[in-house]
């Protein structure tokens, strides 16, 4: 029987990808949603415009994925867990590292599955390159991850609010990856974050990475490049080998050559996994790319650059 499931908030990544990933996978039924602008989706029966009413008038209900701005997803997790369902949390999953570490631990406690997901990690080419990196030293790694908030973001003003993470919001992406594929814990040395006047969040930021055996890493993440975006990992093991992820980990090229070339299926591959936690009753919450994030804010310095206008 197909998971019964319902969606709270529904923005521009619900639109893009979790409607239609759902309506496609036989292992869920999409039976309700919940946004406050009072937005439907077209076959789904029940629709409310406060979530609190999804999780309490929605016959059959078994799951929730709650794809609200961050600053916001705790509370309607943890109340969606009080309530007997499993949860599913967009990324970055909560508004702080304690909130994540709260919802698993009462997760745990309540016998329920919490599913907070890192969908850049759902890649193969993010998984082949963890797999040829496994045992190996690594010499350099170099992020690179500019894009256009217009394009990404546009009128969005939640990202630049306290808990929306501004730059970092894409950033946790790359860094998610940057978690799963290191032989080695990775963690922030120093950073620099540059806020736009009159917003309270960085729209760049430069991270310098390091780990137990000291080492020289740096990232680059930046909300100001129009054009072409870059989304690229480019890493050089001790023996010599450089492997390169690119296009948000599509693409893994090693050496100059591309080994692994797919078209993005990263909600796809959520909706499966989560399908598997479901069925066994297992949860998979994974806070480290969260505290790199948390990182960076405590050891950046801090400068203003110009405003940002939208």
């Amino acid at each position: 029987m197909a998971h019964r499931i319902g969606i709270v908030g529904l923005g521009k990544i619900t639109e893009d990808q979790h409607v239609p990933v759902l309506k496609k996978n036989p292992a869920f039924e999409l039976i309700a949603v919940a946004s406050q602008r009072g937005l439907t989706v077209d076959g789904v029966k029940h629709a409310y415009r406060d979530w609190r009413d999804l999780l309490a008038k929605t016959p059959g209900l078994e799951a929730v994925a709650v794809c609200t701005p961050p600053q916001v997803r705790y509370s309607v997790a943890r109340v969606a867990l009080e309530a007997g369902k499993h949860v599913l949390m967009e990324k970055p999953p909560t508004n702080t590292v304690s909130e994540l570490i709260d919802l698993r631990d009462f997760a745990a406690h309540k016998k329920l599955v919490l599913f907070q997901t890192w969908h850049s990690q759902f890649n193969a080419a993010v998984d082949e390159a963890r797999r040829r990196l496994t045992g190996q030293s690594i010499k350099s790694l170099v992020v690179t991850w500019k894009e256009d908030v217009r394009h990404w973001h546009p009128g969005q003003q939640w990202i630049w609010q306290p808990g929306g993470y501004g730059v970092l919001d894409p950033g946790i992406n790359a860094l998610s990856i940057v978690t799963k594929i290191m032989p080695e814990p990775v963690s922030v040395k120093s950073a620099e974050l540059f806020f736009p006047a009159t917003r309270p969040s960085p729209i760049a930021d430069n991270p310098d990475l390091t780990s137990s055996t000291p080492r020289s890493w740096r990232a680059e993440f930046d909300w100001r490049q129009t054009g072409e975006q870059t989304w690229d990992i480019d890493i050089e093991t001790s023996g010599g080998t450089r492997l390169k992820l690119s296009k948000g980990g599509t693409i893994l090229t090693v050496d100059g050559k591309t080994v692994l070339q797919n078209k993005s299926e990263e909600y796809e591959r959520i909706y499966e996994r989560f399908d598997q936690l479901l069925t066994s009753g297992k949860s998979d919450v994974d806070e480290a790319p969260m505290r790199l994030v948390a990182d960076a804010f405590l050891a950046g310095s801090r400068s203003i650059v110009e405003a940002f206008v939208d």
